[in-house]
């Protein structure tokens, strides 16, 4: 478990947030096609896209954003720490 810094830490810039996401959405999709790109493969592209992006959104949503955002803000508190 994570140990509280003090304070409730200043919520990530919308470029962090932006960036966070975007290294989870690019994970995803990647990790998604390398799983399911061969046997999805000779449906057509909305129906492709469909499984695609309902693996993917919850997925990105509801777990890798929400931890990314976790250890964004567990190393801004060590950092505080050692800097003060």
């Amino acid at each position: 478990m994570s140990v509280p810094c003090g304070p409730a830490p200043a919520a990530p810039s919308v470029h962090h947030r932006a960036l966070l996401t975007w290294l989870a959405v690019y994970s995803m999709i990647t990790a998604t096609q390398l799983l399911l790109g061969g046997p999805i493969a000779a449906l057509p592209l909305p129906v492709r896209t469909l499984i695609l992006t309902g693996v993917v959104v919850p997925v990105v949503v509801y777990v890798l954003v929400p931890a990314l955002l976790r250890v964004h803000t567990e190393v801004r508190c060590r950092l505080a720490g050692r800097l003060r």
